[in-house]
């Protein structure tokens, strides 16, 4: 609850600049993975048809801290709900939740949160099939999780704006979840120049 009154503070706050006024240069290049999804089945991570986009968020379910997982849920529902309004955008877009604590967020608990967010638009949850698999991911993304002593995970927020050519575009963290200038950034990277 707190995270989603950032968001809506935030978006209240700030004015994102207008989409295909800026560019967003590659920050790095990541490799596309097999990954297990929220039935259980082998699933391609990002998979991104021509011209898509994948908004990616690493979470895992035990995080507790507003300004860590939660808060990057609550980006990634409300640019679904944005999404679901505008059907051609939506097209553009996948949305992903990857955990970074496979051991305990299996395919059940990945599916409970699939239902706890009730997706209207193209939005994954997945995690690596094994912890093995999960040190690659992360190293590939520039992505922390160091566990603690209390079973909990220490990491930085971080959602990742990815193209088509797995090149990471921008980086998302607690100071800017704004979904205004996620969508503004997609449709940067999405729309024909004018």
């Amino acid at each position: 609850m707190l995270a989603a009154l950032a968001v809506a503070l935030l978006a209240a706050l700030y004015e994102p600049p207008a989409a295909g006024s800026y560019e967003l240069p590659t920050i790095e290049t990541v490799e596309a993975r097999e990954l297990v999804d929220s039935s259980g089945a082998r699933a391609s991570f990002p998979a991104l048809a021509p011209g898509q986009v994948a908004v990616v968020a690493f979470v895992y379910r035990g995080c507790h801290e507003a300004q860590g997982c939660p808060a990057s849920l609550a980006l990634l529902r409300s640019l679904d709900r944005k999404l679901a309004a505008d059907p051609a955008r939506a097209a553009r877009v996948r949305l992903a939740c990857v955990s970074f604590d496979p051991a305990r967020d299996t395919p059940e608990r990945m599916a409970e949160l699939r239902e706890m967010m009730a997706p209207k638009t193209d939005w994954a949850f997945l995690a690596p099939a094994d912890p093995a698999a999960l040190a690659p991911l992360l190293a590939d993304y520039g992505q922390d999780a160091t566990p603690l002593e209390d079973g909990s995970l220490r990491h930085v927020l971080k959602v990742f704006l990815v193209d088509d050519a797995l090149r990471v575009r921008n980086i998302y963290s607690a100071g800017l979840l704004d979904p205004e200038l996620v969508i503004a950034d997609i449709d940067t990277l999405t729309l024909p120049a004018p």
